[in-house]
């Protein structure tokens, strides 16, 4: 069956008259393809949820992702009528109905299974599939959500589940940029980039794919397009590196101010102690990004630096805090005020002097470095929140991009 999975987001559905442009461009591609059309909230209604929930304290249940899953529910339904008004046969599904099952984390469930042959079945009666996106249902029956960008996730699963020829996730941009152009003006639509390469724009800022979808499609070698609800235009292939007939040396920089550095001063040196402080960490879900560790000059002493997720800030500031006695530390600081630039690209695995040219860049600029990171194909740094803006121009400019 020639099938393509559709998925638009929250500002693509924000409002009647987006969904009636979502039924034309179905339209359009109803007469080549089955389809199955993955669709978010309006924009902003998953918050105001949410807004409901924290007035009663609920969070990770089975109420808040009962009430967090129910956006979904308006704008399949609407879609599905509007394609019926134009005469396409279509359905509109709950994630449950597929099913999609999950395992039994609330808020952040993962995808363990999808039902592809109940799919092909809905396929015998109709040409378009409408399905909510972020739900599922977990091996107890109860709903589930997947998390903020789940949507992504849920398309790029079925999509995976039936074998489907592409998966194309609409937003409200036309692609994958070398950087966000609403700061750097000259940056430019990418026609191809590796799944390697969107993961590491995903993980290190890049807000145009979630990065769990990216994962999912890499391990399926499903190929992703993203592009704009707004315009015809082609957008950006996400493909198998081996399908890169030319691999840049860099492909774009990302930001991220999501940051929070955190600095533990007067550790004893000894081994063992990064476990500790990394352990708990692990123990209570607080992500661990760049690490720095100072070597002592007096062979008693240290200091260890890290980043975490700003939202993690004060839930790390505790831990550590109610630790002390077991960490044995003279100090600890930390800094919202931080914001992470990346590199990345495919041809930094072949090609010296990516390094030297970022912090030569860096520096020109009188912009200091706090940390570093680095993969095959990238480069992050830690640097002050105020400096991005020029970090980001300057070093998009020193690439060609």
């Amino acid at each position: 069956m020639n099938t393509i999975v559709m998925k638009f987001g929250g500002t693509s559905v924000a409002n009647n008259e987006k969904l009636r442009n979502i039924a034309e461009i179905v339209t359009r591609e109803v007469k080549n393809h089955k389809i199955v059309v993955v669709l978010s909230a309006m924009a902003g209604e998953t918050n105001k949820l949410q807004s409901y929930l924290d007035e009663f304290g609920s969070k990770n249940s089975i109420e808040s992702d009962l009430v967090l899953t129910s956006g979904e529910q308006v704008t399949i339904g609407l879609l599905s009528a509007a394609l019926k008004n134009k005469g396409i046969k279509s359905i509109p599904l709950l994630g449950w109905q597929v099913p999609i099952i999950t395992d039994e984390s609330y808020e952040k469930a993962k995808i363990l299974k999808v039902d592809n042959n109940r799919i092909e079945k809905y396929f015998k009666e109709n040409d378009v599939i409408v399905l909510a996106g972020f739900q599922g249902i977990n091996i107890n029956g109860k709903i589930t959500s997947l998390g903020r960008g789940g949507s992504d996730t849920t398309a790029v699963a079925i999509a995976s589940a039936i074998d489907a020829q592409r998966c194309d996730i609409y937003t409200d941009v036309e692609g994958v940029f070398t950087t966000d152009p609403n700061i750097e003006k000259n940056a430019k639509k990418i026609s191809k980039l590796s799944f390697e390469e969107m993961l590491e724009m995903s993980s290190t800022g890049a807000k145009v794919l979630h990065t769990r979808s990216v994962e999912l499609a890499m391990k399926n070698n499903l190929t992703l397009q993203v592009l704009s609800s707004l315009t015809q235009n082609t957008g950006t292939l996400i493909i198998d590196e081996e399908d890169l007939i030319e691999k840049e040396i860099v492909s774009g920089v990302s930001y991220s101010k999501n940051e929070a550095k955190v600095t533990i001063s007067g550790i004893l040196d000894k081994p063992g102690i990064s476990a500790k402080i990394f352990g708990l960490m692990a123990e209570n879900n607080i992500n661990v990004d760049m690490i720095v560790q100072n070597i002592s000059q007096d062979g008693i002493f240290a200091n260890i630096t890290f980043t975490i997720n700003q939202k993690d800030h004060d839930l790390t500031k505790t831990v550590i805090e109610n630790s002390e006695k077991i960490l044995e530390y003279k100090s600890l600081s930390l800094d919202k005020n931080v914001a992470k630039i990346s590199v990345i690209g495919m041809g930094m695995m072949s090609q010296s002097g990516v390094a030297e040219k970022m912090f030569k860049t860096l520096a020109k600029n009188a912009i200091n470095i706090l940390a570093i990171s680095t993969s095959e194909i990238k480069i992050s740094v830690l640097i002050d929140e105020k400096h991005t803006n020029i970090a980001v121009k300057s070093l998009h400019e020193v690439y060609n991009l």
